[in-house]
């Protein structure tokens, strides 16, 4: 990937993406040398510093570029120019002509010798875009049309431009709902480390009474839009009503099935949600001695921001790199020939395993750490910061490691999202076997990406407990959770159903205040999209921060498998573990007998990862 950046910088695109390049080759702002055989090249445009295109709303929606002339102009004009007056006064004034570089400004008003090198009329208004010197309209219609034709699924324009009429009304409402859901998760995280033992009993009853009161509010709301006469609604608004009606509708129903699954759910496990205390007491008291452990989100969203911001450029770079050529129209574009021009095929892989690299960085610091404290029998002897130790030791020795285990997701990943973008781009022509064979790949697929995922972030605790590679890390830590499946589907199942509960107390509560904010908010339009966005931001959020404490959960259950393994709480082989955890994987023990669950294989020793 440093070898296409370079290749990108070295071949000129850098200049050509920022200061940008007219329809025969020069770049604006800068001398430039002669092309062969293509006309207007090698121009001085050193005062001529923006692109300005002729017909800038001439979009091609197929390739996604504007089919227009280029030039090089010293300025953008500011004002909207209405006749060829206009702009040979302003290529007069400004000094910066808009039509052809063999036309002079004095041409302009004779048609016979405008016609085709001059900007179309009326010239909108325009501004540079920062750092990038072209000139873009001020008015966006153009634009929003292009990006209507884009969405497919819009049949009817009008339902496109309530929905976003809706989501700028109301941008204040979901800049406000988006902060909240913040906050929560982070009262949710203190409340974690604080009251870990009533904990899951209050996220249980705070769940239920938040979607009953959703469902309720929902169907109130429902009824009483219902029942409102129409006659008062003016016919503008009409529609309006009419869809909000109906989105109360759908959401109701929605809440009504969630909820009725919701309580079936925590039924079966109501005997089971009693055992997770005290693991979420234990995971508290990490988060208690390693407090930075909260902020990891922070850091893996901020590295995985700037590698994004470094691809996202490399791919404008690639855009504007290799050779000169012409196209059917006789302007110049730049097109990368051979081998090299497959570069952005290898580009995007780079995307999804780097990506994963940091993600599972994030795992392996998390979970150095986590067995730093976990071994550490003295808590205060503890390191002065466990992440920055573990982070250190993973620069120093496991780089390797994370970068194995993200390269297999990897190559499960790429497989998938070629499937599915073949499904989409068959989707009404292929016959409804392939269609379900094509699904059916898609979904196993996702079920092993998932599968080694949560092998991957084991094996990475592994790795930290025994300082081995990632291969023996990972089939140590497949052998442990195969001879330890009861165990581990009483600890991670209930502990991650409750954690799952948690997030939905966030999304019920931040979509429960959107409900309320914007059913008060008159002047809003359709409620669709702005909900959607807003409990989805809520959700992303609580998931990030829970994720990390479903992960030193994880951690947590293999420490205690070596623990187990070697020590039995005789003197001279004392257990690291806290007490309460033995007492809880004990009261599970116990449940699951009574249930008629554990039998002989239950009983059986839990074994070690690997010896030495």
């Amino acid at each position: 990937m440093g070898f296409i950046c370079g290749f990108s910088v070295a071949t000129g695109a850098a200049a050509r993406l920022v200061s940008g390049y007219d329809s025969f080759g020069n770049i604006c702002g800068q001398k430039n040398a002669k092309l062969e055989g293509i006309p207007n090249s090698g121009m001085d445009h050193t005062h001529r510093k923006y692109v300005f295109f002729l017909d800038p709303c001439n979009l091609d929606l197929i390739n996604r570029k504007i089919k227009s002339v280029a030039l090089c102009v010293a300025a953008c004009p500011r004002q909207e120019l209405k006749t060829l007056s206009d702009v040979q006064k302003f290529a007069d004034v400004n000094g910066s002509a808009l039509c052809s570089y063999t036309l002079k400004p004095s041409e302009y008003t004779i048609p016979s010798k405008a016609s085709g090198v001059c900007p179309k009329l009326p010239v909108p208004a325009s501004a540079p875009i920062p750092f990038f010197h072209r000139c873009a309209p001020v008015n966006i219609s153009c634009y929003a049309k292009f990006a209507e034709a884009l969405i497919t699924f819009v049949s009817d324009n009008s339902v496109l431009h309530r929905l976003i009429s809706g989501v700028m009304t109301s941008k204040e409402i979901i800049l406000g709902l988006c902060l909240l859901s913040l906050v929560l998760s982070m009262i949710l995280m203190v409340i974690i480390r604080y009251i870990s033992r009533v904990l899951v009993w209050i996220v249980t009853v705070l769940v239920i009474l938040g979607s009953l009161g959703g469902t309720g509010v929902l169907w109130w709301l429902y009824a009483k839009q219902r029942k409102s006469p129409k006659e008062t609604v003016i016919p503008e608004q009409l529609q309006i009503a009419e869809d909000n009606l109906r989105a109360l509708l759908i959401y109701a129903i929605s809440a009504t099935v969630f909820t009725v699954i919701l309580f079936l759910i925590m039924l079966v496990m109501r005997k089971r949600v009693a055992l997770t205390i005290a693991l979420f007491h234990v995971a508290g008291k990490v988060f208690i001695h390693l407090p930075l452990l909260v902020f990891q989100p922070f850091w893996t969203f901020f590295a995985l921001v700037l590698f994004w911001a470094y691809w996202i450029m490399t791919l404008l770079f690639l855009g504007t790199a290799g050779s000169a050529v012409q196209n059917e129209q006789g302007f110049v574009e730049f097109r990368v020939s051979g081998p090299l021009q497959y570069m952005w095929w290898y580009h995007v892989v780079g995307l999804i395993w780097i990506s994963e690299f940091i993600l599972a960085c994030q795992q392996m610091t998390v979970a150095g750490a986590v067995v730093t404290y976990y071994f550490t029998r003295d808590k205060r002897n503890l390191p002065f910061t466990p992440i920055l130790a573990s982070v250190s030791r993973l620069i120093r020795y496991h780089l390797g490691t994370v970068a194995k285990g993200s390269f297999i997701i990897t190559l499960v990943k790429i497989p998938r999202m070629i499937l599915m973008y073949l499904h989409s781009q068959l989707k009404g022509k292929e016959n409804a076997c392939a269609r379900c064979v094509l699904k059916s790949c898609i979904c196993c697929l996702w079920c092993l990406e998932k599968c080694l995922n949560y092998l991957n972030q084991n094996a990475y605790t592994a790795t930290a407990i025994n300082s081995t590679n990632f291969c023996t890390s990972a089939k140590d830590a497949f052998v442990i959770l195969v001879e330890n499946a009861l165990r581990v589907a009483a600890i991670n199942t209930v502990g991650d159903f409750m954690l799952f509960l948690g997030k939905v107390l966030i999304v019920c509560s931040t979509g429960l205040a959107g409900i309320m904010l914007l059913n008060y908010q008159q002047d809003y339009t359709v409620w669709v999209l702005p909900l959607i966005i807003v409990c989805l931001f809520a959700f992303l959020v609580a998931h990030c921060f829970l994720s990390i404490y479903e992960m030193v959960v994880d951690v947590l259950f293999l420490c205690f498998a070596i623990d187990t393994k070697y020590n039995d709480g005789s003197p001279g082989r004392e257990f690291y573990m806290d007490k309460v955890l033995m007492e809880f994987v004990e009261n599970s023990r116990k449940a699951m007998k009574e249930a008629g669950k554990g039998g002989v294989a239950d009983a059986r020793e839990l074994k070690p990862m690997g010896w030495g």
